[in-house]
Order: structure tokens, then sequence, then C-alpha cells
């Protein structure tokens, strides 16, 4: 997750400057070699595409129940670990109703286990970490667009969040939700969001119908900036920086991948929405 803050003290002591750049090397080498791995798989597609999904989804369902469900952490994990494989296995055989239902019932049973007042955020768990395992393959086998509608979405998604993030640095402004992340700026909103949908006309196949997907490519990134600010509002209702501290300087998983969690959600829905199964991935990049 990246944050668009106000830009750096100019008149900053040299020490603090240097630790700043110091603190955002890990940050940029983790990108790197995350976003590496990232794209190598989703060229390759196949088994092991699916299985670094999965991987994923459960590191994601494991910070979740660490921030909403600690004394269960383990149980619940495991219940809903359970639900992931059987639902990602569906998800591979191209059967993404049945993937789904088999979430639905991971977070019923998850919701009549569960103790304390956020027994219902405990329950959403398996749904949330699940499109990561059922969405992004479902997109990726697409006989239509399957590889491309992928990197579309890493272009918006990276896109919005780096570009939000140093755009904001520079612009800075006023504050886009200052509650939930104090150094998110809205010029940095904008100039992300813009970026980000840029970057996904510039990486979709041709022909398309550019302004349709550079309309698509605004709504994902700004999708993706509203799951941002929603990993946010649940990490301060539960007393948290980070999600986790898997990723050096980023935190966790779900802190890396909030914003792609949203957006995948919208392409795999609108793609099942238009084409079905076998042409999901086309649904945000033909028109």
């Amino acid at each position: 997750m990246t944050n668009a803050g106000p830009g750096r003290d100019r008149t900053a002591p040299l020490p603090a400057r240097i630790g700043g750049r110091v603190e955002l090397l890990p940050r940029v080498l983790s990108a790197v070699v995350l976003a590496a791995v990232a794209l190598a798989l989703a060229w390759a597609g196949g088994p092991a595409f699916d299985l670094f999904w999965f991987a994923a989804a459960l590191a994601v369902l494991w910070e979740w129940h660490g921030l909403v469900a600690a004394p269960r952490r383990g149980p619940l994990t495991l219940l809903g670990g359970a639900a992931l494989a059987v639902a990602a296995a569906l998800a591979a055989r191209g059967d993404p109703g049945r993937a789904v239902l088999a979430l639905l019932l991971g977070s019923a049973v998850t919701l009549l286990l569960a103790r304390g007042a956020r027994r219902g955020l405990a329950a959403l768990g398996p749904l949330y970490a699940g499109v990561l395992a059922v969405a992004t393959p479902v997109l990726r086998h697409s006989a239509l667009d399957g590889a491309a509608i992928v990197f579309w979405l890493f272009a918006v998604v990276w896109g919005t969040d780096t570009l939000a993030f140093f755009g904001g640095r520079a612009l800075r402004g006023p504050k886009l939700a200052p509650r939930l992340s104090p150094s998110k700026t809205w010029s940095g909103f904008v100039v992300g969001v813009g970026s980000g949908a840029l970057l996904g006309l510039a990486v979709a196949p041709r022909p398309v119908e550019a302004t349709l997907v550079f309309a698509a490519g605004l709504v994902g990134g700004a999708l993706a900036q509203a799951g941002d600010l929603f990993e946010s509002s649940l990490k301060r209702r539960c007393g948290a920086k980070d999600a986790g501290s898997l990723i050096p300087g980023h935190g966790g998983v779900m802190d890396r991948l909030d914003g792609f969690i949203a957006a995948s959600a919208l392409a795999a829905a609108v793609g099942l929405w238009r084409f079905g199964p076998d042409g999901v991935g086309a649904g945000l990049l033909q028109w």
C-alpha cells in the first residue's frame, strides 16, 4: 500500500534526508523483486501463476485474522484456507460460480466459529482474500485477453499507486481522507489515477476503443485507491499500523495488494457479466 503524502522538507537536516532515503530503499527493492516475479508468472500463466496467487491469498487471510480475530487466528485461518483451496481448484477448472459458493460457505462457517464483536469482520476474510485465489486466475485463464487483462491491471494499479505517492509528495495540497490515511492528498489521487489509466491504455492490446479503455482505467485506479483506504480504515479500527511485516518497506501482503484486490474484483465481475467465464478477460478491454 502506497500513501501519497506531502513533499520532503527541503530544509530538513542532511541526516534526516539520508535516513528517509535509506527507509525508501527496502521499499523499492521489495517492489522491484515482487513485480519481476508477478510479471514473469503472468507471462507464463499455468499452475505456477495459480499457486502464486493462492499463496498470496493465504497470506492475506492470515493477516486479516491477525487484525480482527487474533485469539482464534490459527483455526480460522485453517478453515478459511480450506475454503480458499477448494475455491482456487474450482477456479482453475473454469468454474468461478462454484468457487464463489465455496468462499461464501467458508465465510458462513467462519461467522459461526468466530467470537467477539468482530465476528462479522472475521467472516469477510475468506471473501476478501478469495479475490486473489479466484478472480486473478480466472482472468488469466480467459480465452479472450487472459494475459492482457492481468498486465493491464498491473499497469493501472501499480501506476496509480506509485504516481499517487510521488505526485502527492510533489504537489501536496488538501488531504484526501485525513482520518483514514493522513498522508494521502487529492493531488496525489488525481495524478495517480490519471497516470494509471494512461499506463493501462498504453499496455492494452490493439485495436481498442481508447476512450472507454481509458475510462475503465480511471475507474480501476479510483477503486484501487478506495481499496487502499478500506484497508487503512480496517487497520485503524483494529489499532494496527500495518497488516503484517512480511514485505520489507511495505508491511504485510495485504498492505501491498489492497488496491489490486479491489481492481481485480471489478475486472472479474464486469468480465463475467459481459462475456462469461471463457471471455472474462475481455470485460474491460473490448467495447
